[in-house]
């Protein structure tokens, strides 16, 4: 059962609102960073109830009217307006389950191909066009961090971020293991064949989040930045790869025109994926993380994509399914990303 306590929101609110008057506020700027963005949060959300309770308003007076007048334009109106009604009363139901920690921040996402050579990549190649047709229909901005094309065709793998309220908290249910099924346009006897992509989805750590690494433990390389299909964007080594020693972790950036730039952004999707592993490893420092075995294990998949012997993409934890594989394809993932959102807080997770 989702509870929405509109009262209890606005009193939080006038709290915090009260916080920024105070002289001292804005010296700890961890705090009023972390205020503010709470103060924006439940703004957003008051105001999303706010609407809807006028509409509802609206609704019934027009409902009332209806009673008196056989019109059939009003009618349809009725009906109308009562569907978009039921739609955004399902999106405020969604957005009281992003209560996550780092759920409204933006999200990184990296995509890998498993094994299967050509095949598997192309499949990150469409996954990397699914996302991204997701979030432009979402609002959402797209940015490019690093991308290494395939031998033959698609993508060997490929970082971006995803930039918005609550990219993350929308986004964190996709990672995992993605299996494609479908004849193959790279095998010439026109056979079936099943591919594997790994996704992992992680918060982008803002500024007010104080994560100790030790500069010892890291190594850092430069290399020449090349975009999509390998020409070169640049003709200096602008594009930085960051090993974190301990841990094995590797990041690289190499979209920014500077290196200075990409070494910045490098560093951030490093906190990133070491700040998720301390949480998931409950460990209290960073330095706790030396040791850990960061190979990939594929594991059993999350979602399945058929295109063939019949259409349908299912999600095998929710069981929600959708048999329009192309709609999928083009980013509707709408449907997905709220089961998972609604079966994540049935068992208690955030």
């Amino acid at each position: 059962m989702i509870h929405f306590d509109i009262n209890n929101l606005e009193k939080e609110l006038t709290n915090l609102e009260q916080q920024t008057t105070e002289t001292s506020f804005w010296e700890d700027f961890k705090n009023s960073s972390k205020v503010l963005k709470r103060i924006n949060e439940i703004k957003s959300r008051v105001e999303q109830f706010k609407k809807i309770k006028s509409e509802i308003s609206n609704l019934i007076e027009l409902v009332e009217l209806l009673k008196q007048e056989d019109d059939e334009d009003l009618e349809k109106e009725v009906q109308n307006r009562s569907k978009k009604l039921e739609e955004e009363i399902e999106k405020l139901e969604i957005s009281t389950l992003l209560s996550g920690k780092y759920d409204i921040n933006n999200a990184i996402l990296t995509l890998h191909p498993g094994a299967g050579g050509t095949e598997a990549q192309d499949w990150v190649e469409m996954l990397y066009r699914m996302y991204t047709r997701w979030a432009n229909a979402n609002g959402y901005k797209i940015e490019e961090l690093d991308y290494l094309a395939g031998d033959e065709a698609g993508i060997k793998s490929v970082t971006f971020s995803v930039s918005g309220d609550y990219a993350y908290g929308y986004l964190k249910g996709e990672q995992g293991v993605h299996r494609l099924v479908r004849i193959s346009p790279f095998d010439a006897g026109g056979r079936r064949h099943t591919s594997f992509a790994s996704v992992e989805v992680l918060p982008e750590i803002t500024d007010d989040i104080e994560i100790d690494i030790n500069p010892d433990d890291l190594k850092i390389d430069t290399y020449r930045a090349s975009g999509a299909g390998g020409q070169h964007v640049n003709k200096t080594s602008s594009a930085v790869r960051i090993t974190h020693i301990p841990t094995g972790i590797v990041v690289a950036c190499q979209t920014e025109r500077s290196q200075i730039q990409n070494r910045e952004t490098a560093m951030k999707m490093l906190k990133s994926k070491l700040l998720h592993i301390k949480e998931q490893e409950h460990k209290d420092t960073i330095d706790e993380l030396k040791g850990i075995q960061m190979e990939i294990a594929w594991g059993s998949q999350i979602r399945s994509y058929v295109f063939c012997p019949y259409t349908l993409v299912k999600d095998h934890r929710t069981n929600y399914e959708v048999g329009n594989v192309q709609s999928v394809m083009d980013g509707d993932l709408n449907g997905f990303i709220d089961s998972f959102l609604k079966y994540n807080n049935t068992n208690g997770n955030n």
